[in-house]
């Protein structure tokens, strides 16, 4: 399965990310299929490539938590409500 998530850039404590396409089974530094865009935590700064997020979303390929809210940020994705867990039974 492709999912859509960060790949951590820059030095210790001053960390950027990229917003990659890659393997569910892939380590989160390793190779991606496709560069999607950046993110900057520090200064909030988001530049995306949405033609090809749409192409992969379309392809099939699910966002993380962190990326899929950075998607709605951006207008890319619609926010959808989260599954409520079931509480469990109460004796």
């Amino acid at each position: 399965m492709v999912k859509l998530r960060l790949k951590k850039q820059g030095k210790k404590r001053e960390a950027s990310y990229r917003i990659v396409a890659c393997q569910s089974t892939t380590r989160r530094d390793g190779r991606p299929l496709e560069e999607l865009g950046f993110y900057n935590p520090r200064t909030k700064e988001v530049r995306l490539n949405e033609e090809a997020i749409k192409a992969r979303l379309s392809q099939g390929a699910q966002p993380t938590e962190t990326v899929r809210r950075l998607l709605v940020n951006a207008s890319i994705l619609t926010a959808t409500p989260r599954p409520v867990a079931a509480a469990a039974p109460s004796a």
